[in-house]
């Protein structure tokens, strides 16, 4: 039966290989880089560790792989939501919507980019495909901003990695710290009231800072 198994992995190395790295992506996001165990991945997928070996090159090789998938994946949606149709403003909010949703239902991936911030992107900076994978959304909110000047709906000239950032941020530390922000202010950060609320905070605090006309740079409608 196991050779069985191992033939019909064998027979789509894609699957195979996506299999493992959703099994990966939890037990590096759970345990870190240090922590996680090869060995334990092959047990969950039903592989072997020298098949897991072959694919990824080894443990590091594997978590490389996992940080990339996750990057992947909130840049593929971040693609669909096809923004360059909808107006400046309609668009960014639609933006920071999908950003903050993903992290909200995805703390693997806040787990994940925690964990590597810690070997300060020594992974990540082996990684040409992170670097190619995230100038689209700067090259995306750059589209945005640069319409809304043309259409006078942002009055400032805001960078576009900063509005990144800034998204980032809050969407990032509600999930990054949900715990210990609970815990201090005894609130619950996942209740489905206080999600909508902040949703819709931080849209409006984006959108109300460029639709402000920057004192250093006005710029005229």
């Amino acid at each position: 039966m196991a050779g069985r198994a191992e033939a019909s992995r064998k027979n789509d190395p894609e699957r195979t290989k996506e299999d493992i790295l959703v099994v990966a992506t939890e037990e590096f996001s759970t345990h870190g880089l240090a922590g996680a165990r090869v060995d334990a991945i092959a047990e969950r997928t039903r592989t072997s560790k020298r098949m897991i070996y072959y694919y990824f090159g080894g443990k590091e090789g594997l978590y490389l792989s996992v940080l990339e998938r996750a990057y992947r994946k909130i840049r593929t949606l971040e693609e669909d939501l096809k923004l360059a149709s909808l107006a400046p403003e309609e668009a960014l909010r639609t933006l920071i919507s999908s950003t903050f949703d993903h992290d909200e239902a995805n703390p693997d991936f806040v787990r994940l980019v925690s964990i590597e911030n810690i070997h300060h992107a020594a992974h990540m900076l082996r990684s040409e495909a992170i670097r190619d994978l995230n100038v689209s959304v700067i090259e995306t909110i750059a589209g945005i901003l640069e319409r809304g000047i043309a259409e006078g709906v942002f009055k400032r000239k805001a960078d576009p990695i900063d509005v990144h950032m800034l998204i980032s941020a809050f969407c990032f530390f509600r999930v990054s710290n949900r715990y210990t922000f609970g815990t201090i202010f005894r609130r619950d950060l996942s209740e489905p009231h206080t999600i909508g609320r902040h949703r819709t905070m931080i849209a409006d605090a984006v959108v109300s800072y460029l639709k402000e006309a920057d004192g250093n740079a006005l710029v005229r409608s």
